[in-house]
């Protein structure tokens, strides 16, 4: 029963109640040195990706080249200001997210895109390899029509890919972006501070242009 119900979403009535008080957070990136909350320099765009344990997803994106800040945390749910313990009960609805900063005169969007259908399964659903669950399902979160438009058509585009190959049907759910909950501050940059730290997370294989 209690592996069932993190395989769905809940309802909102039958989400956790959470709290007023946001997670405090150290505002500096353990990696870059940059702020990892606002305000940010005025070129400084976000997206925002679920793509399993956000360990490992955030150590992909902030060793991307040019990226200025990440920052791991919980989107796509009901409860305000949850706990990671919270999450794991599958009870708030949120998934496991990284917010990413970045300048897009130095990184376009589109290779954010690429970054994300390479670099973990985008099929299985409510999960992520062995880690399973509504907190780790693939998903992208929109901060304008013009980033709306561009994730729909790279799935289109990733799906063609996926097919030829014999893969299944995508599954990732890109809708505009809800709040984003900071998680707790030994999850932000992880796997930087802990480097013997384990989070599997792996693509298909197939490249995407």
């Amino acid at each position: 029963m209690f592996l069932s119900k993190k395989l769905v979403l809940p309802h909102p009535s039958e989400a956790l109640p959470g709290r007023d008080k946001s997670m405090p957070i150290s505002n500096r990136h353990f990696v870059t040195g940059n702020p990892i909350a606002p305000p940010f320099p005025i070129p400084i765009q976000q997206a925002l990706f679920g793509m399993g344990c956000f360990w490992g997803v955030e150590r992909k994106f902030w060793q991307y080249p040019n990226i200025y800040s990440t920052a791991v945390g919980y989107s796509g749910g009901y409860t305000p200001n949850l706990t990671y313990d919270e999450l794991c009960t599958g009870l708030t609805g949120h998934n496991e997210v990284v917010k990413v900063f970045y300048d897009p005169s130095l990184t376009s969007y589109l290779e954010l895109l690429r970054l994300f259908w390479e670099s973990h399964d985008p099929t299985q659903g409510m999960r992520q390899g062995n880690d399973i669950g509504t907190q780790y399902r693939s998903g992208i979160y929109t901060y304008s029509q013009e980033q709306l438009d561009a994730a729909l058509a790279s799935r289109a585009h990733y799906q063609d890919k996926l097919t030829r190959a014999g893969f299944k049907q995508i599954t990732t759910e890109i809708i505009p972006a809800g709040e984003f909950y900071y998680a707790e501050d030994y999850h932000q940059q992880y796997l930087a501070k802990e480097p013997m730290g384990y989070c599997g997370l792996g693509g298909l294989g197939v490249a995407f242009d």
